[in-house]
């Protein structure tokens, strides 16, 4: 096979054929350079069916201009597409993270065209996929043609996402600083269930956490535990400081011990420049971080994620509003399988007793159209600001109890009067 062949970002637009199946790299390895070629190219183009996974930066192809050229399609909604999804400018593929490259690599979802990003090339000619090899990895190996923008601020990083030129078609190449995330210190309410998650976490578990000012919370309480691992699907800055400080040690992981696990990674430049070329991370595929079976090989797993409401009986709601769809099924179930099979697992669902319009999220039923993200028979932990109930085990009008024990206390009177009704 021949080294890949170096073209512009217009000429690599032009390689994308009105009926195509096209899939873009995500998280905050987005190729910026070829989007934006895209769009500019989509005049000639009808039918183009567009896949990814989040996407931080700009994705200009959603635009209202853009209606019945390209068919926008996510695994898992970024802010940034979740009104053209509620306009039907674009839409939704639910399916879990662990099964995504078995989607990809079946061709279930058939793709003609990768665009990736990738970090510039060493000696030998090997590039890395840097921050998101998640999903990459086999749109990359699935696709018929490989198209990839080099960009020298993307961080190299080890693992599954490492390629070599050969398994390119073609290199567009720009230099596109990375989106920087940027999420608000945790309030109050965060904060303090930051704190009854740590007190649920024993020195020497293997971690999980999802994204956003929570995860962020529950990190910065545990600066006072010993020999912590990380598995996780995602890599955030609030792991910085546990990595640096040694408290994140991974010595007492059993799958790849002293290596903390990933399969993508997004926030600030610090962050970016952590990752890079840093040995003791390791990116993998997501069907492999995400496989419960693997997740499960570790002791001690916490699994820690949120959710927009859980109702009476347990049923957790995280991807939807009601019939809005709002961002995904995610890894969510792979991880709380993962740690309720771990030897003293413990996965928990962490969130405010309230909804930032005062509205409660301990329900009596959830919305009607809402997913259910996690069944009531997979719940385990509940942990609001008001405390940390444990459903496993506990049959329907104990579990209500103990929900509303951790609701808002201005909420409580009308969930016990819902239960009785119900």
């Amino acid at each position: 096979m021949k080294l890949a062949e170096k073209i512009t970002a217009l000429e690599a637009a032009r390689k994308v054929k009105s009926g195509d199946h096209v899939f873009i790299h995500g998280a905050s390895a987005i190729p910026q350079a070829l989007v934006n070629a895209l769009a500019q190219v989509a005049n000639d183009l009808q039918f183009v069916r567009l896949y990814h996974l989040h996407l931080n930066g700009s994705y200009p192809l959603i635009g209202e201009e853009f209606r019945g050229i390209f068919s926008d399609n996510s695994f898992f909604m970024g802010d940034n597409v979740r009104q053209a999804v509620s306009e039907k400018r674009a839409d939704y593929i639910p399916v879990a993270l662990a099964e995504l490259p078995i989607l990809l690599r079946r061709r279930v979802v058939p793709l003609d065209v990768a665009l990736v990003s990738v970090s510039a090339p060493d000696k030998h000619g090997f590039v890395s996929l840097s921050t998101s090899v998640d999903i990459a990895l086999a749109a990359v190996q699935s696709a018929t043609l490989v198209i990839a923008q080099v960009n020298r601020y993307l961080p190299r990083t080890h693992g599954d996402g490492v390629l070599h030129l050969r398994d390119i078609d073609f290199i567009v190449e720009e230099d596109i600083p990375l989106p920087v995330k940027a999420y608000p210190a945790p309030s109050a309410e965060e904060m303090e269930i930051g704190r009854h998650v740590a007190a649920l976490v024993p020195d020497g578990a293997t971690m999980q956490m999802g994204i956003g000012t929570m995860p962020n919370a529950v990190l910065s309480c545990l600066t006072g535990h010993k020999d912590l691992g990380v598995h996780t699907e995602m890599f955030s800055d609030g792991l910085l400081p546990l990595l640096e400080s040694g408290v994140v040690n991974n010595s007492r992981k059993k799958v790849l011990p002293g290596r903390t696990v990933t399969s993508f990674a997004g926030g600030s430049q610090a962050l970016y420049d952590f990752v890079d070329d840093n040995h003791a991370l390791v990116f993998k595929d997501i069907s492999w971080v995400n496989d419960p079976v693997i997740i499960a090989r570790n002791p001690s797993v916490v699994a820690v994620n949120s959710a927009l409401e859980v109702d009476l009986s347990g049923q957790v709601c995280a991807d939807s509003i009601g019939t809005r769809m709002f961002s995904g099924v995610g890894g969510q179930m792979d991880f709380m399988l993962g740690a309720a099979h771990s030897q003293d697992g413990i996965p928990i669902i962490a969130m405010c007793s309230r909804t930032n319009k005062g509205l409660s999220k301990i329900v009596p039923t959830l919305k009607v159209g809402a997913g259910v993200t996690v069944t009531r028979s997979q719940a385990h932990w509940i942990v609001t600001e008001y405390g940390a109930v444990d459903l496993y085990g506990k049959n329907l009008g104990e579990r209500a109890k103990a929900l509303i024990s951790i609701a808002h206390p201005d909420d409580r009177e009308a969930l016990e009067r819902a239960w009785k009704e119900r």
